[in-house]
Formats: structure tokens, C-alpha cells, sequence
């Protein structure tokens, strides 16, 4: 129940912050946002693991198996810019349909497959049903 509450959350957050960002690169420029967007989280992030206690040493990040796991944050940069660009252009509703759908279809690909390290899952046809809804719906809340 946790997990789902945290989704629910996450989700909201992300759409708010897509908005947001998109306001303030009107005001300013893309750059200027996604910078001070990665800065702040870098401050908020610093900020959590001292009061978390310090766990964990970023030497870490050194000894990570994979390398190219710490894309993340390269990652998070291009998220900010395709967010912002998506949403000055579709608007937030639009824009979040396409993301949100994109996420489930490249997730359940990297689920399908096993890759980047998690758990290969067999094909199911009612997970294929499901996108195949989200698509319909997408197509009836664009229909005018």
C-alpha cells in the first residue's frame, strides 16, 4: 500500500514540477531552468543524507558494478528539457498522457527483456490490453 501512495505522489509531483519548470523557462531560459532545477535537487539530495545520517560515502560510486548506471543524473537533465519542451508545447494533461505512457511501455520492455539488471518477467496479454486502453483513452481525450 506504501508503494502505491508513494506512486500517487510521485506522479502529482511530477506533473506540478513539469508546469512549473515550463513557467519559469518562459521568464528565464531552458538552460537557466534545468540548471538551477538539478542544482536545487542537488542541494535538497546533500541536504537528506545528512540529516539521514550521513549513510553511505560517495566514494561508492566508484566501485558500482555497471558504470553506466550513473547515467542517472544525465538522465535527469534530459527528463527536465523533454518535460519542458512537451509541456510549452502539448500543454500539462496531453503532455503527462504521453509520458506516463511512454514510461509504462519502456518499463514493461526493460521488464520483458530483464535488462539494466532487473527481473525478467514473462509476456502477458492483458498487460498488452492495458497500453492498448491507455492508447484508446489518449486518442478519446484528445478527440474534440
Amino acid at each position: 500500500m506504501w508503494g502505491f501512495i508513494i506512486a500517487i505522489i510521485s506522479g502529482a509531483l511530477m506533473s506540478m514540477q513539469g508546469v512549473f519548470n515550463t513557467g519559469v523557462t518562459k521568464q528565464t531560459n531552458i538552460w537557466v531552468c534545468a540548471s538551477f532545477v538539478q542544482f536545487s535537487a542537488l542541494l535538497v539530495c546533500l541536504g537528506a543524507w545528512v540529516v539521514d545520517g550521513r549513510q553511505g560515502n560517495f566514494m561508492d560510486l566508484l566501485k558500482i558494478d555497471n558504470k553506466y548506471m550513473l547515467l542517472g543524473g544525465a538522465m535527469g537533465a534530459a527528463i527536465t528539457y523533454t518535460v519542458i519542451k512537451s509541456v510549452d508545447s502539448l500543454g500539462p494533461a496531453r503532455a503527462n498522457m504521453f509520458i506516463i505512457t511512454a514510461q509504462l511501455l519502456v518499463a514493461y520492455i526493460i521488464e520483458l527483456l530483464g535488462i539494466f539488471g532487473s527481473e525478467r518477467v514473462d509476456f502477458e496479454w492483458r498487460k498488452l490490453i492495458g497500453v492498448i486502453i491507455i492508447i484508446i483513452g489518449i486518442i478519446t481525450f484528445k478527440w474534440k
